[in-house]
């Protein structure tokens, strides 16, 4: 899992710098800036925002193009917004649905705990109808792209997992909380690859204050549920549909070690690496991520 779309920050430079009122929310707010930005971005490659009910409250997605239908799920703290750098080469070619997961961006629930059957239920509810699609999930949402293969293995094409899984992990390395900014920066200097500029002191402060009420802990808050929805190698040895691992290869939250197992668990598997890249390579590497999400499309020889 992730937090706060996190590698990132390159156009908030000139933000940071601003004037007046605009300057201190970027100063002040960095990541919802940011995520707003990246929404607009969205709307202006060609998605349509919609709305759909589900048992976990209304749920918010952005949809559009033609062709091959392609959902891309994003990780948890983050939003559909994550996927704005890539979103206009993919819509040339495909029908994309981006979601905002159950509890994040504007998807019910608005508080409290975030449930793993209200992220099912609410993402299940944004694919009714839409037919055989492909699922590309980065972090959390390449847990529930598996999840959802296995449950409704007649509507998935295939499964592209982006640094994440369903596996249990032996143990967490990276201090998703932080609580204060130099445990920030750390937590940035283990997902992402080190030739990144330092994330910006304004960003690393918005996540210290939003971590104690934000997704990943209102999700923690729920944990106990959590444990059925994981899948260990000997579930994934009958999984249903081919999954291609894309991997940043510089992560440490999901490092290559795990994309490892699950590669050799998985019937119909392939891994494909991205050098110099850390946790987000949809954001870190927007070019370099569309040529391995190319690959894993196609089943083309890297």
């Amino acid at each position: 899992m992730t937090v706060l779309a996190m590698g990132l920050m390159g156009g908030l430079a000139a933000l940071l710098g601003g004037a007046g009122l605009v300057g201190w929310l970027a100063w002040r707010h960095p990541l919802r800036i940011w995520a707003w930005g990246t929404r607009r971005s969205l709307l202006h490659s060609g998605l349509k925002r919609m709305t759909v009910a589900s048992p976990a409250g209304p749920q918010t997605a952005f949809v559009g193009g033609s062709g091959p239908v392609l959902v891309l799920l994003h990780g948890v703290g983050d939003q559909a917004g994550t996927w704005a750098g890539v979103v206009p080469a993919l819509i040339k070619d495909h029908t994309l649905v981006v979601p905002d997961l159950a509890g994040h961006g504007q998807s019910a629930p608005a508080a409290g705990p975030i449930e793993f059957p209200a992220l099912v239920a609410g993402l299940e509810a944004v694919l009714a109808g839409r037919g055989r699609a492909t699922l590309v999930g980065h972090s959390l949402g390449a847990w529930m792209a598996m999840v959802l293969a296995a449950r409704h293995p007649e509507q998935v094409e295939r499964v592209v997992a982006v640094n994440g899984g369903p596996l249990r992990s032996p143990v967490e390395t990276v201090n998703l909380l932080p609580g204060s900014r130099e445990e920030a920066r750390e937590t940035m200097a283990r997902l992402r690859d080190p030739a990144h500029p330092p994330v910006p002191d304004a960003v690393l402060d918005e996540l210290v204050r939003r971590a104690p009420e934000g997704e990943l802990a209102r999700m923690l808050a729920a944990a106990g549920g959590m444990e059925a929805w994981l899948m260990d190698e000997a579930q994934l040895r009958s999984f249903p549909v081919p999954v291609r691992l894309v991997w940043g290869s510089s992560d440490q939250l999901r490092p290559l070690d795990y994309a490892r197992r699950m590669l050799e668990a998985l019937p119909d598997a392939r891994l494909i690496p991205i050098a110099q890249c850390g946790h987000l390579p949809q954001q870190e590497a927007p070019g370099r991520f569309l040529a391995a999400l190319g690959q894993a499309l196609s089943d083309q020889a890297p």
